[in-house]
């Protein structure tokens, strides 16, 4: 029996996941969890590069004791944040999380070089103030010798294959997170990165999911107890996570719901008008070079903040079932208000946006959960909306995957809000979609349509009508 290892890894926790077919279906296997989570050292926030990679590590050693060796591996995270490598090879200074500070006013810096409409309609990445190309112009203004000594950037999870095979790899997916993508040629846009003052030739080719990066070098083999090759998912998350939207329908909306919540659809093309500018539309690049125009929503970052602020002692399903109890709340957030970024407290930066704008402040756990979940489906049925108008086309249905389809209240509010009906599952697309690609490419599935089928049989949906 052939396995498969997927090594996701969220801003919150990672864990690895084997897979292997039996009777047409995919069986996964969750063998080793892990926490993870931005450290504030001196003021600024940064990713432990050396504890994760450890960490993936101690997960590929449990193949080992189980006796269940993968033909190929694969890592995924979070988009946008990378690592600097000096002409050694070794990373050059500490790696920045993107929820850091340090890119407030570089937004600024950029549209000084090149106005922000240029610039979206040159790469079509929604604004974000933490995208690649302002942690650069931070790294530019700030740490210009940190600038001068780097000869290569990495994504992160490029940057973790690289110290698996000692090979350098660039992969497009999460590339076209950084702002710095032309979705015409699919590479970088060296024009671009000229203008901005970086290096151009820190800038590796881009490279597809399925893009064998190579086999494991010889001191891991030693460690870990085996070899394997290392195959590209799609390493943005998200990337993989689409791939496991278990629909073949031509026209699928569909949300990653996690951490953040990207709401979207695929097309063939990036649409970069001013139109999409405006409802901050972005169109990051999938598999098989189709495009995935999609809004990044803040997502269920908030009741994790809160459920935390509470010391864990509730489930999100506890939570869900209270929030369900205060449903007649009427106060609303925006939930992508910068204030619930970063927040010392969010319980409290929700009370403030309350007050602020003249609304009911919430005070018991219920009300403040219920102003989360309602505010939360009230962006997707919006964001449907823009979607509709910019594409011309209509959606009937939501598929909504990521740990985030487990919250079934706030999958009945999505379908009732949006008048859509709700799809929910697999949890774990990410990490199937990231299984995919390196199956894809053993030959497993013939394509990605093939690929979806069987995710449909493996793991099914749960369906939430709109009249409920």
């Amino acid at each position: 029996m052939n396995y498969y290892l997927a090594v996701d890894i969220g801003a919150s926790s990672g864990r690895h996941m084997l897979c292997s077919m039996e009777d047409g279906v995919m069986k996964l296997e969750e063998i080793y969890r892990f926490e993870n989570g931005m450290e504030n050292r001196d003021g600024h926030l940064y990713w432990n590069t050396g504890k994760l990679f450890a960490e993936i590590k101690a997960g590929m050693k449990k193949c080992k004791e189980l006796g269940k060796i993968p033909v190929s591996m694969g890592i995924d995270t979070w988009a946008v944040d990378y690592v600097l490598l000096d002409e050694e090879g070794n990373a050059v200074g500490d790696t920045y999380g993107y929820r850091d500070s340090r890119t407030e006013g570089m937004d600024r810096k950029v549209y000084d070089i090149l106005p922000q409409a240029e610039l979206y309609g040159r790469t079509g990445i929604q604004k974000q103030i933490f995208n690649t190309i302002y942690q650069l112009m931070a790294d530019y203004q700030l740490e210009p010798e940190k600038m001068k000594k780097a000869r290569t950037f990495l994504m992160l999870p490029d940057y973790f294959h690289y110290l698996l095979t000692g090979n350098q790899v660039s992969e497009y997916t999460n590339a076209t997170s950084t702002q710095l993508v032309d979705p015409r040629t699919k590479q970088w846009d060296k024009n671009l990165i000229r203008m901005l003052g970086y290096e151009e030739g820190m800038f590796l080719p881009l490279s597809m999911p399925g893009t064998v990066v190579g086999p494991l070098q010889e001191e891991i083999v030693k460690e870990v107890g085996f070899r394997c090759n290392v195959v590209l998912p799609a390493t943005h998350d998200t990337g993989s996570a689409v791939m496991a939207v278990p629909s073949t329908e031509e026209n699928v909306l569909y949300i990653s719901s996690g951490t953040w919540s990207l709401m979207g659809v695929e097309n063939p093309e990036a649409i970069c008008t001013a139109d999409s500018m405006k409802a901050n539309l972005t169109n990051e690049g999938g598999y098989d070079y189709r495009f995935r125009f999609l809004k990044n929503i803040m997502g269920l970052w908030m009741i994790q903040s809160v459920r935390h602020e509470l010391q864990d002692a509730y489930s999100f399903a506890q939570l869900c079932d209270m929030a369900e109890e205060c449903k007649a709340f009427p106060t609303r957030v925006d939930v992508n208000d910068a204030s619930f970024l970063a927040p010392e407290n969010m319980t409290e930066a929700i009370k403030e946006y309350a007050r602020k704008t003249g609304q009911q402040v919430p005070e018991s756990i219920g009300e403040v959960a219920t102003v989360i979940y309602q505010s939360l489906a009230e962006s997707y049925r919006d964001t449907v909306k823009e979607i509709e108008g910019i594409t011309g086309k209509h959606y009937d249905s939501i598929h909504i995957v990521g740990g985030g389809s487990n919250a079934e209240y706030l999958n009945k509010l999505t379908a009732e809000k949006s008048g859509r009906t709700v799809y929910a599952g697999p949890g774990e697309a990410t990490a199937i979609g990231n299984l995919t690609a390196q199956m894809i490419k053993d030959g497993v599935f013939a394509d990605l349509k093939e690929a979806r089928e069987c995710i449909f049989r493996s793991f099914g949906v749960k369906k939430f009508d709109p009249e409920g």
